[in-house]
């Protein structure tokens, strides 16, 4: 036991104690990054420890912020914070508000993989209409049973090393005591400004996410550096985009110009669409999208979707806008990616937008979304309103719970025969739209298909064989209706996931996702060496059809067999920029590098020393991009407005 006496006493325990969380704030960045060991292949030991030493400045503004109560408790010049009730609280409130802080920690040890970023002040209202949270946390306790004993520990000792610490009060408080101790006040809260700023001088800008990059050589490695409480105070606010003037609007238009002009004489085709979002079904899973794998030997998980791809058309080099569902549906349905934060949740989710349910419902379409999740859940059914969608069918509308898979909704077979069968009613042309969600965590499958799909090395390849089997039923049931062959099929993820190959693990390919179209009673098939992402399913469905109408979307229209096409993705303000055969990653103010991923695969290399010729065109067109969207953003542009 450490005993403490005279007037500098409590500011020493209060040192003490604080040094006590810096290392247990450093215990856990080290059990993230060994949880996570195989997302940080490039981290060898010196750069870890200068990313431990860089981390030391965000534990303390994390721990300044989540102690501030504590603090000026302890820090007041008076002598009643010697009572011993009065420490009792004190104590609590520090092992309470710091339990906490450890809590969240631990939570993305395990949660990491599936965002590739510390959690934020987003998840609040991404989870915000969840009426099974109860449901989703016990099962979490269960799934990582073992970061509970973790925490459990963890708290204990913090619990015995406070105890350790001893503040005897003094005899008398004169006046002298008054002094030092007010003194001490001051220079505390001195102390504390400069701490949560990250530094004094008058040129320091409060201190952020982005700070990370100073302490690693990928984007993705930032995520050793912060850590969880910091991540969520920081990104509570709304994220505010700055204008930018960088071109003339008649350079950024030449450049690029998010506005699609018809491109056929034809006639319209009304051909229905249906899009099928399927939850996790990263590229990584796909057999038929694999094949220079270990060997040409690599089957996947999705034998269905495999004999699709071969019967369709595709890409490859396809990829998400995004890392989370949320991100997904208005990039798809409306061709807005999300940068910086899920564009649904931002500020700027009540501009007005041009969907592509929109679009088709003015051509005399039909309009629905399928979610086998409780109405309500992710937002989604409020965002299918803005969207334009005429009818939403959720797990009220299915009204069976003996097909409730116990967590997230009706699993994904019975509620896409549901859907075919009430599709099948709709007049056409229509349009449908269907996100899966049986291959979301906890990865479980129905009772009776346990064992009978590969399980593979990540828990999610079980039910991403059940998902495609129930698409091979979905197909096999709507291949007998008179709508079939009139039909196109538009099958993306909405997300990459969890990897297990390693040229799935780095910043490129975390964010790769199949993107298929199948016309059966048409010719579109074959496969093109091309970029494309999920904002350009609009326009590519669009122009498609012959679609006579100028109108707005970010993407491009896949189909054109030009290559000066972009993909661009947002995790947490890091830009992934692609070009041709090249990946730009820029933090939104620098290039932090360059790679060329046909000859380098793992991203081994970075070019940036010796840059390629094509990094001017990438700068030019990445910042036409950046004009684009945070003007527009601003100006509530994102419509055609005739100009």
């Amino acid at each position: 036991m450490i005993k403490l006496k005279g007037s500098f006493a409590p500011y020493l325990g209060l040192l003490i104690r604080f040094l006590i969380l810096l290392l247990i704030y450093a215990f856990l960045r080290l059990g993230f990054y060994g949880i996570n060991y195989a997302l940080f292949p490039h981290v060898n030991s010196a750069q870890l420890l200068y990313m431990l030493w860089g981390g030391v400045k965000f534990d303390i503004v994390a721990l300044l912020y989540l102690n501030i109560l504590y603090l000026l408790m302890q820090i007041i010049p008076a002598p009643f914070k010697y009572n011993t009730l009065y420490q009792k609280i004190a104590k609590w409130i520090f092992i309470i508000t710091n339990s906490i802080g450890i809590a969240l920690n631990l939570v993305d040890f395990a949660y990491y993989p599936f965002t590739l970023k510390r959690t934020t002040g987003t998840v609040f209202d991404q989870f915000a209409n969840e009426k099974n949270l109860g449901s989703l946390a016990l099962d979490f306790c269960l799934d990582y049973w073992y970061l509970f004993i973790l925490f459990a520990i963890l708290v204990y000792a913090l619990i015995k090393l406070y105890d350790l610490v001893q503040v005897q009060r003094p005899l008398l408080f004169r006046w002298h005591a008054y002094s030092i101790q007010s003194a001490c006040f001051l220079i505390a809260i001195f102390l504390f400004i400069g701490g949560v700023r990250g530094g004094w001088a008058h040129s320091t800008r409060p201190i952020t996410l982005s700070n990370a990059g100073d302490y690693v050589t990928n984007p993705e490695e930032m995520n050793i550096v912060l850590n969880t409480p910091f991540s969520l105070m920081k990104t509570l606010k709304a994220v505010n985009l700055k204008p930018i003037h960088t071109y003339t609007e008649q350079e950024l238009t030449a450049i690029y110009n998010p506005v699609h002009y018809p491109q056929s004489k034809e006639p319209f085709k009304k051909m229905n669409v249906v899009f099928l979002i399927l939850e996790s079904f990263a590229k990584e899973h796909f057999g038929e999208l694999n094949k220079d794998i270990q060997g040409g030997q690599y089957k996947g998980y999705t034998p269905f979707l495999d004999s699709l791809i071969r019967e369709g058309y595709t890409f490859e080099h396809t990829y998400a806008n995004g890392r989370k569902s949320i991100d997904a549906l208005p990039s798809v349905i409306t061709g807005i990616p999300s940068v910086g934060e899920p564009f649904v949740l931002s500020v700027y989710s009540g501009n007005k937008t041009t969907s592509i349910a929109n679009l088709l419902a003015n051509k005399g379409y039909e309009t629905a979304f399928f979610h086998g999740a409780p109405n309500g859940s992710m937002g989604f059914s409020a965002y299918m309103k803005l969207a334009g969608i005429q009818h939403y069918y959720g797990k009220n509308e299915y009204n069976n719970d003996a097909d409730f898979d116990g967590i997230w909704g009706i699993w994904d077979e019975p509620f896409m025969q549901y859907m075919a069968s009430e599709i099948n009613t709709f007049k056409q042309p229509f349009f449908a739209s269907f996100f899966s969600l049986s291959s979301h965590h906890p990865f479980k499958v129905p009772s009776k298909y346990e064992g009978v799909f590969p399980k593979g090395p990540l828990p999610v390849q079980e039910p991403i064989g059940y998902t495609d089997n129930a698409l091979r039923q979905f197909f096999k049931t709507a291949s007998s209706m008179s709508w079939y062959k009139n039909t196109l099929f538009v099958i993306c993820a909405d997300h990459a996931t969890v990897s297990a190959l390693p040229e799935y693990q780095t910043a490129a390919n975390s964010y790769a996702i199949p993107i298929i179209l199948y016309h059966p009673g048409g010719d579109l098939k074959g496969r093109s060496d091309k970029l494309a992402q999920q904002i350009d399913i609009m326009p590519t469905v669009l122009n498609y059809l012959n679609y006579d109408k100028p109108y707005f979307a970010f993407g491009f229209d896949a189909l054109n067999p030009t290559k000066e096409n972009f993909v661009v993705n947002n995790n947490s303000g890091i830009f992934n920029f692609y070009y041709k055969d090249y990946l730009l990653i820029n933090d939104g103010i620098k290039n932090i590098s360059l790679h060329n991923l046909k000859e380098d695969r793992l991203m081994k290399h970075d070019l940036l020393k010796q840059p390629p010729l094509v990094l001017d065109t990438m700068e030019t067109k990445f910042k036409a991009f950046e004009q684009q969207y945070n003007n527009r953003m601003i100006e509530n542009k994102l419509i055609y407005d005739g100009k």
